[in-house]
């Protein structure tokens, strides 16, 4: 079951990651726009604003369509075949579980929700790929989708006579979904708008936990991180309802003009933005985490330690993926990585009682361009604040890291013992300990694709082909279940490819990757596709 969970969870990565580009978008184009930065060019109705308008609009397609990105997006790592007819499937019956609830809205009032009002506001109506319905957001998409996907791979291959041969496949998919989207969208019709009570309830009741809320919700995003679980704790807040309607980011992006251009305090205008406090251990943490690390290694290791951390460090800054470096050390050290949790929440809390809120859940651009530039001019104090405080909790995770990294001896990177010595088992010491066959003979007929590359090693490291049940991926992270724990080689042979580290949980492998991992995952398929 946990499994399919994390699994469940990885899959939501793949329309999250679109966010992280059009939410720089929309935020640029709301700096460019905003004339208290700009001047008089960025007055309404002059072609520089008439430019960055088009292109705003561009950039708002991702946040208008969330729920139909998320359920297509959920089939490409869910769907156990065929995964581009499974999202077509998805696209099909999501459209037409939106139009029959619809429908059965406007035909029949029992269900207690008037249509004739405007979609959005206070209605509980948003309009979802054209059509005027209920607003279900991600719950909706998320949930229609595991159904949709559950159908494919149950009757996909489904052998029909042949004189119905031309339902086979995704038409009797398409057939079987139509008949389980009348119950479905009865239930929602019936159930959601006292649904929408209950969230209309819980964002207040967030809006009122205050500090503590803030706390649990930031320790809770930080620790389940090696479960994978991390993604149920934040989507509901930063790109669900939880906290504000349609989510914390779209929320932030469609008010930041007037947040920048207001001067009354950023956590009066929209102290939801305390749940979105997570980033911050992403910059000033992963600093401190780092430094104690170099300081920390055995002298001729430094260099080797410095190599290692500097990539992972700058991916977490500038893009806020933290994972290779918190792998890094978690399962060689967890009690740093329950430190690292408290302290990324205390960081957090004391950021928003201070005043700090915002969209903080990314790294460094997110910070500069949805955050730091358009806030400055009225809101400079809080920006202050916010890197004073962060550049604090560096220099406190830095301490408490190495303390506790000399005192308890722990075997972080330029620590091991002569035996483990990584700096023996390189990608070329690891192709001629198995020869010209094997990983070697696959890495050497990928040529210069690096990622073909790493994936014939990988695969060689997992045992090859025939041990492998199922294959999957999240942000950083390649997902795999085996059928044989034992025949996996040892973790120096998974970093002979690039990875980051290996978390082994009987039949369930984690191979860190990085931000590389969806084109090692494609390289990884198609041999074992071809043999």
């Amino acid at each position: 079951m946990m499994k399919k969970i994390q699994r469940f969870g990885g899959a939501m990565m793949a329309p999250v990651l679109l966010f992280a580009f059009t939410g720089l978008v929309v935020g640029i184009a709301s700096l460019f726009t905003n004339p208290q930065v700009m001047g008089s060019i960025a007055n309404e109705g002059t072609n520089w604003y008439k430019f960055w308008f088009v292109i705003s609009e561009g950039g708002w397609t991702v946040f208008r369509q969330m729920p139909l990105l998320f359920a297509i997006g959920l089939p490409i790592s869910l769907a156990n075949k065929t995964n581009a007819r499974a999202c077509l499937e998805a696209f099909a019956l999501y459209t037409t579980y939106n139009y029959l609830v619809a429908a059965m809205l406007t035909q029949w009032s029992f269900f207690g929700v008037d249509m004739s009002q405007e979609a959005g506001g206070t209605s509980g109506l948003a309009v979802i790929a054209g059509v005027k319905t209920l607003d279900t957001n991600l719950f909706g998409a998320i949930i229609i989708s595991a159904i949709v996907v559950y159908l494919h791979n149950k009757y996909f291959d489904k052998k029909l006579p042949d004189f119905l041969g031309v339902f086979q496949g995704t038409v009797f998919v398409y057939i079987i979904g139509f008949l389980v989207m009348i119950p479905c969208a009865f239930i929602t019709a019936l159930c959601w708008p006292k649904v929408q009570i209950g969230i209309n309830n819980l964002q207040q009741l967030l809006k009122v936990s205050g500090p503590i809320g803030v706390w649990i919700y930031t320790f809770l995003e930080r620790a389940l991180i090696p479960t994978g679980l991390h993604h149920f704790v934040y989507t509901p807040f930063i790109f669900g309802p939880a906290a504000v309607p349609g989510g914390i980011q779209t929320y932030w992006v469609q008010h930041i003009s007037q947040f920048a251009q207001s001067t009354k305090p950023l956590k009066e205008m929209f102290p939801q933005g305390g749940f979105a406090l997570h980033g911050n251990s992403k910059i000033f943490g992963s600093v401190g985490i780092a430094l104690a690390m170099y300081s920390t290694a055995k002298p001729e290791n430094k260099r080797k330690v410095a190599g290692l951390l500097l990539p992972v460090l700058l991916t977490a800054i500038v893009s806020g993926i933290t994972e290779p470096l918190e792998f890094t050390f978690l399962f060689i050290a967890p009690v740093l990585f329950g430190l690292h949790a408290v302290l990324a929440a205390t960081m957090a809390t004391l950021m928003y009682i201070f005043g700090v809120v915002g969209n903080f859940g990314g790294g460094f651009l997110d910070f500069m361009f949805l955050n730091w530039i358009p806030m400055f001019k009225n809101h400079s104090g809080t920006v202050i604040t916010q890197i004073v405080i962060g550049l604090i909790f560096t220099c406190i995770y830095f301490v408490l890291f190495r303390f506790l990294i000399l005192k308890m001896d722990l075997k972080t990177p330029g620590r091991e013992d002569e035996d483990e010595e990584m700096k023996l088992y390189t990608k070329a010491d690891y192709r001629a300990k198995h020869g010209e066959g094997g990983a070697q003979g696959a890495a050497a007929a990928a040529g210069g694709d690096e990622y073909a590359q790493k994936g014939a090693i990988i695969l060689e490291a997992l045992g090859g082909r025939e041990n492998i049940e199922e294959l999957n991926n999240c942000a950083t992270r390649l997902r795999v279940s085996v059928k044989d724990a034992s025949k996996l080689l040892p973790d120096a042979a998974f970093k002979a490819a690039g990875a980051h580290g290996v978390v082994r949980k009987g039949t369930a492998i984690q191979v860190i990757i990085g931000l590389s991992v969806p084109q090692v995952r494609e390289r990884i398929e198609d041999m074992m596709k071809k043999g």
